[in-house]
């Protein structure tokens, strides 16, 4: 097939298995798709891992951005030839039972195995680190959140953002404005957080508003509604991310929708509203998974959103550190040593929990 050269498009879609088809080649050709996520099923082991990456860059020119959800604990979604990286509540119990520096220097250590690994499989992006704080109500985040305190998980995920950028990694804060306090799985349903804004921005957005200004990359809003600052969801206002994340906080990075297909965009209407109204809210680029059907749907006869700086922001998530380059680190004695740290904190408990196939988070 012939490398075509086409603009990155708004969306960002998925494959279903190890290998493209034919229909999934000429689906990533489509000017409207300009990303790809990546997940459990497809992944058998790190040498078909590389070579699916390769084919899907092989697809257009310039490469289509590659990112997976792979934070540790239950959501890691590949394991076999990786690292078994810890639940980040794991490095919130260091902080309490050891000391701040101790926590910090491990959660480093974390992010830089987390992002050298998938560097050198290709993969440039993972959609960490998790900003929303453990209010012990929410099973969806439960030990994925680093801490209940607000100043701790800023802490933790400032030390995470420096090992993702050390291995070539840009960071995604999620779910703004916090989806920690809400009951209810947003890909089930739609949870409704009823506190005010005043309530919000003294916990749950602290460390959003602190990532910002210390370089965080991206930002993937929350399938949550906040009736007290607005009726829709926060992944389709326009008050919180354009007023609130933008405006008030400053925020200077990519906005990623998180998927349209959960049951918590599900009441906006068909795909296309809801891409439309994600769009007009200030998402930059929108995930569609495990639908291949609503891809197409999207494709066809929709009118993509004219974006000057779309290029720029996808070129901004994409890996600097080479697949060999991140190979070369991977073979030295300090890379080493911390994957024995990073190894070394995973419990029991992660390595038992199996990765749900097919679900974004």
């Amino acid at each position: 097939m012939t490398q075509a050269h086409l603009p990155r498009g708004p969306v960002m879609a998925d494959v279903a298995a190890f290998h493209l088809t034919d229909e999934e080649k000429q689906r990533l050709q489509d000017p409207a798709v300009g990303g790809v996520i990546l997940f459990r099923r497809n992944f058998e082991n790190v040498a078909q891992l590389k070579a699916l990456v390769q084919e899907i860059k092989a697809v257009r020119t310039p490469e289509l951005i590659i990112a997976v959800d792979h934070e540790g604990g239950r959501v890691q979604r590949f394991i076999d030839g990786f690292t078994r990286l810890p639940a980040m509540n794991v490095l919130g119990e260091i902080w309490d039972d050891i000391s701040p520096a101790a926590a910090r220097e491990k959660a480093e250590q974390v992010g830089w195995v987390l992002a050298t690994e998938l560097s050198a499989c290709g993969v440039d992006l993972s959609f960490t680190p998790v900003l929303d704080l453990d209010w012990g109500q929410c099973a969806v985040i439960g030990n994925r959140s680093f801490h209940r305190n607000a100043d701790i998980v800023t802490e933790l995920a400032l030390a995470l953002q420096r090992g993702l950028n050390k291995g070539g990694m840009k960071s995604c804060g999620k779910h703004f404005p916090g989806h920690g306090f809400v009951e209810g799985d947003s890909h089930h349903v739609l949870p409704q957080d009823d506190r005010s804004l005043a309530e919000l921005e003294a916990a749950d957005i602290v460390p959003f508003r602190k990532l910002s200004a210390a370089g965080m990359a991206a930002v993937m809003p929350a399938h949550v509604v906040y009736p007290q600052v607005d009726a829709n969801p926060a992944g389709f206002s326009a008050k919180w991310l354009k007023d609130i994340l933008r405006h008030d906080i400053g925020f200077k990075g990519v906005i990623f929708s998180d998927d349209l297909t959960m049951e918590g965009a599900c009441g906006v209407g068909g795909i296309k509203e809801r891409a439309q109204i994600s769009f007009d809210a200030g998402c930059d680029i929108v995930l569609v998974c495990n639908r291949p059907d609503l891809v197409d749907k999207l494709r066809d006869g929709f009118e993509i959103p004219t974006n000057p700086d779309l290029a720029a922001r996808w070129q901004y998530m994409a890996n600097t550190l080479s697949a060999a380059g991140a190979q070369a680190v991977m073979e030295t004695p300090e890379f080493k040593a911390a994957q024995a740290v990073t190894a070394g904190l995973a419990t029991p408990k992660d390595l038992a929990n199996g990765v749900k196939v097919g679900e974004a988070f």
